[in-house]
């Protein structure tokens, strides 16, 4: 047993001995073995002891006078994936590699006279990492959303252009229905909560009951000059029923459907008017595709740019609100004058329903649920809240890096 360890370590020496070194290039230079007549050639890029190679031109191994057979890339014994030419003479990493990572390569070529040489490299990538990172993936890990939910990719800070094509690259999305969609960037005055953001809409609803994956491979993008993305991050969710409302402000109802079946309707009290600031009037509800955002059991409502004392002031909890904007649209309780609901309208722009319903609606939606308002004189912005499907599906994929929709894999 003694003996054979010691000619394993005899040849793995030998053919790390065939590597050179770094070429100073950023690269990490090559590992080389074989090349004797007959015998055929293995390149492998990074090079065996490179310390600083970088992760963003991942892992090349290259066969001449033969074909690749086995090739393993591990990082802390995980392997990692990459793809092999139609040829089998070039393997190549699929994704970028994590910065400051450990690598171990192994990689067999087999001439057509049958003679195979194996060579190794073992190096350690760039630890440069950008201050530019992933913040945020919007559905949260196993949420259940509605069938118009977009996907968020959320950043601590402006990401550069020129790092925008690679990120738009690197994100992996699968769903269990094959959806056609696109990608858009979002400054942070376009977004919801003001990160800057990438964002995946499909151009039709998500179909119910599926479920949905997205990785950001993240890691080793080259973000700017020497400095590369930190770490990937994945998310799985799930789209749940299909749910959808209906809100008519001239006949003041509110109709939810459940996979295209009424399961509720009730009389509502929408914005009343009568206050324009910049040419908007702020009182009325925006008509309009919206989604379904956020919610809360007890949500403190302040009139906006007014001090107590002012006419219109007012400072009060709401119970059983569903946000639908940014701008302080909800869908809650009534607390006030009951005779509205069903007949007129008389809120300060939100969608007043009676206790029962609004406390029905909070517990039966979920977010990104399509809740389409029509009947008012005031059009929702597609920046406000979650108004994506504001935009036609053409101009929203404009917004792409890349400039074309995409269509997600099959989970």
């Amino acid at each position: 047993m003694r003996g054979k360890a010691f000619v394993m370590t005899l040849v793995l020496g030998l053919v790390a001995a065939c590597g050179g070194g770094d070429d100073g290039k950023g690269g990490g230079g090559k590992a080389a073995a074989g090349g004797d007549e007959g015998t055929p050639r293995v390149v492998i890029v990074p090079a065996h002891g490179s310390g600083g190679a970088r992760p963003d031109q991942g892992v090349t191994v290259t066969a001449a006078g033969g074909t690749l057979g086995q090739v393993s890339v591990k990082l802390k014994g995980a392997d990692v994936p990459g793809r092999l030419s139609p040829d089998k003479t070039t393997w190549r990493s699929r994704w970028t590699l994590q910065p400051g990572g450990r690598y171990q390569v192994s990689a067999t070529a087999t001439s057509p006279e049958g003679k195979s040489t194996t060579a190794t490299s073992a190096f350690r990538t760039s630890r440069a990492t950008a201050a530019t990172r992933v913040n945020n993936v919007v559905p949260s890990e196993n949420e259940t959303v509605g069938t118009g939910m977009p996907v968020f990719v959320q950043f601590n800070k402006a990401v550069p252009e020129r790092a925008k094509p690679a990120i738009e690259r690197s994100v992996e999305i699968s769903s269990t229905t094959p959806t056609e969609g696109a990608w858009r960037w979002l400054s942070s005055g376009e977004s919801f909560n003001g990160l800057p953001s990438l964002v995946f809409r499909p151009k039709r609803p998500w179909k119910p009951r599926q479920k949905v994956s997205v990785t950001v491979h993240y890691a080793g993008l080259r973000i700017g000059d020497k400095v590369f993305g930190d770490r990937d991050v994945t998310r799985t969710f799930k789209v749940g029923d299909s749910h959808t409302v209906s809100i008519n402000g001239k006949t003041h109802r509110l109709v939810a459907k459940q996979n295209g079946r009424t399961v509720r309707t009730w009389g509502v009290s929408l914005g009343s008017g009568g206050e324009v600031k910049n040419g908007v009037d702020t009182l009325l509800t925006t008509s309009g595709v919206h989604l379904t955002m956020d919610r809360s059991r007890m949500e403190r409502m302040v009139s906006p740019g007014k001090k107590k004392g002012d006419p219109g002031w007012y400072d009060e909890k709401i119970p059983w609100a569903t946000r639908i904007t940014n701008s302080g649209v909800y869908i809650h309780q009534n607390t006030a004058d009951p005779a509205c609901l069903g007949r007129r309208n008389c809120s300060h722009g939100c969608i007043r329903s009676p206790t029962a319903d609004a406390k029905w609606f909070f517990h039966w939606a979920y977010r990104g649920d399509i809740v389409n308002v029509t009947g008012t004189k005031r059009d929702l912005a597609w920046t406000n809240g979650w108004g994506y499907w504001q935009l036609p599906f053409s101009k929203w994929a404009k917004g792409s890096a890349l400039g074309k929709p995409v269509t997600t894999t099959r989970a």
